[in-house]
């Protein structure tokens, strides 16, 4: 260590754990999602409600924490060493109107500060003054929002090295609206050609208990999913490389409660890696 401090930049040594360990942080949290509990629907809606009721947690705190432990997870998997402010990784962050797509509106946030390029899809903002909040913040940082995604094929491959999909959350219920289907699709595409998606809590269109659907709605098959609080019953069905656990502000009376059983995290870390296929 005492070499490292003498011949890299500060800059540079804090880099260094994210990319040279990272096969060993995989090698040592591979197994932890075999001993979490996994949530239904009904108690995933209980242990928000609890958090916000009986805790005095508000809705933006959580959002913050939760869409913090994102960015953290997608900083340490896919950006690049080496890269900087100007020549960032570029991320496309797919916003619903809901909570979900808050989570994703701090994310980008966040990962503009990590030094990565982020660009919102924002097709149906939220209505309340929270999303109004949210949106103000990140177009101060200078942040550009598309209200619809590109035509050109080629162009999306081209710019974005990373899409998150952040549409829908753990409260969706089949089927996908109308003006949602067509972005599912195209983001469905974009995976199936090599684009890594990052699903935050939910993949969107699955079924937050049964997993992908089976009506005809195009099926993500994200590289990454970020469980929120605690994975729910779908993770089941990920198959991708990289199952996080992020949103470190579970009680652990709560915990204790409903049985999650969370793993620790280590050290100050907002996020964990629970499942990793190398």
């Amino acid at each position: 260590m005492r070499f490292l401090l003498t011949s890299l930049s500060f800059k540079q040594l804090l880099r260094v754990p994210t990319h040279s360990f990272k096969m060993d942080v995989q090698a040592t949290h591979s197994k932890q999602l075999e001993n979490v509990r996994l949530l239904g629907q009904e108690e995933a809606i209980n242990v928000d409600q609890e958090l916000f009721g009986e805790y005095g947690f508000s809705v933006d705190q959580l959002m913050e924490l939760a869409g913090l432990s994102c960015a953290t997870a997608i900083s340490n998997t896919y950006s690049p060493p080496g890269c900087d402010e100007d020549h960032g990784t570029r991320v496309l962050i797919c916003c619903g109107p809901g909570n979900n797509g808050g989570d994703g509106l701090v994310a980008a946030r966040h990962l503009k500060l990590f030094g990565f390029l982020p660009t919102i899809l924002y097709p149906k903002p939220g209505k309340s003054q929270l999303f109004q909040n949210l949106v103000k913040q990140c177009q101060r940082f200078e942040i550009p929002f598309l209200s619809s995604l590109p035509e050109d094929d080629q162009s999306m491959y081209k710019d974005y090295k990373v899409i998150v999909d952040a549409l829908f959350g753990f409260s969706f219920k089949p089927p996908v609206r109308p003006e949602f289907e067509g972005i599912l699709r195209k983001l469905s595409q974009l995976g199936e050609n090599g684009t890594p998606i990052v699903s935050v809590d939910i993949p969107s269109g699955w079924h937050v208990e049964n997993g992908p659907p089976s009506d005809g709605t195009p099926v993500l098959k994200p590289d990454m999913l970020i469980s929120l609080t605690a994975p729910k019953l779908c993770a089941k069905h990920f198959s991708g490389r990289y199952h996080y656990l992020g949103g470190r502000f579970v009680p652990t009376s709560l915990a204790t409660k409903y049985s999650l059983k969370l793993p620790k995290f280590p050290g100050t870390d907002q996020c964990i890696l629970i499942s990793s296929v190398p």
